[in-house]
């Protein structure tokens, strides 16, 4: 939902040692251990096309996630951590294939043409009851962005912001975040792309955009004249976090779970956002 430049974004994830047992899905979508790791044996998997890793996401395939709208180059966070996951499932790169998944298509109910979904799709209970996810591989804060000048620009508390024209691609969680924590008093824009959201804040019909950080971060300094980050929506109890997206009940779920679990211990996720995203941190909201 989202020629660029090499910029990227995002505050370092903290290291965590989880337990290298594969996690199974239970009901509700939440991992728990299995009896044996050789389950998740790469000639066991459950694959849609056997030998093949098949993987969606959307296109355009957006800066700092995926570099070039080429998900299969392995530059990006998300390409380079999908390349990760497949590695440690015992694929090379050369059997993994992507698919065009639209944002919405990827955790809308019923069967998918795709083994997993990367696209930035934070996990959540209500999108829980269509789709299983795996254990995040990010963690998320929502952040306002705008230009130089604009109404918003030295806004510095949220209940600044409710006069405001914003705006956010539909069906995110950024959309979610604009309309439940901001509570803004005009009706919320609302876009089928990033880009749309893009061009609307660059005709001055809209006021600011809300968006994940590394997103905002590219934004403002990539797609937008004199672009700024107004700040970050305040911190909740618990941290959203971006999921691979699975078929409801894939017997896939908790291998791709310890294959992201994997690649957090080791401090491999640490490094690709080192890597690919900014450390640089942006104003918190009061």
């Amino acid at each position: 939902m989202t020629a660029r430049s090499a910029l990227v974004v995002v505050a370092a994830l903290a290291v965590v040692g989880l337990a290298a047992c594969a996690p199974e899905e239970d009901s509700a979508g939440t991992a728990s251990s299995p009896s044996s790791a050789d389950a998740c044996g790469k000639d066991k998997l459950a694959l849609k096309t056997a030998g093949t890793f098949t993987v969606g996401t959307d296109k355009p395939a957006y800066e700092p996630w995926f570099s070039g709208d080429d998900p299969a180059n392995g530059k990006g966070y998300e390409s380079a951590v999908t390349y990760a996951v497949a590695e440690k499932l015992g694929f090379a790169k050369a059997e993994v294939k992507w698919l065009t998944v639209q944002f919405n298509n990827a955790f809308a109910p019923g069967p998918k043409k795709f083994d997993l979904d990367i696209n930035q799709v934070s996990i959540s209970e209500d999108r829980r009851k269509a789709v299983d996810f795996s254990t995040g591989y990010y963690d998320v804060r929502q952040t306002v962005i705008t230009t130089a000048g604009s109404k918003i620009a030295n806004v510095t508390s949220v209940a600044g912001l409710v006069d405001a024209k914003l705006g956010a691609q539909v069906g995110t969680t950024s959309y979610t975040s604009l309309r439940d924590v901001i509570k803004p008093k005009q009706q919320p824009a609302v876009f089928d792309s990033n880009d749309l959201a893009v061009q609307a804040l660059k005709n001055k019909q809209i006021d600011g955009i809300v968006v994940d950080l590394p997103t905002g971060f590219y934004m403002t300094a990539a797609q937008l004249d004199q672009g700024k980050i107004v700040g970050q929506l305040p911190a909740t109890d618990k941290p959203e976090q971006f999921g691979f997206v699975l078929e409801k009940g894939s017997k896939l779920t908790s291998c791709v779970s310890q294959a992201v679990d994997a690649l957090r211990a080791d401090g491999t996720l640490a490094n690709l956002q080192k890597q690919w995203l900014t450390a640089e941190g942006a104003p918190e909201l009061s």
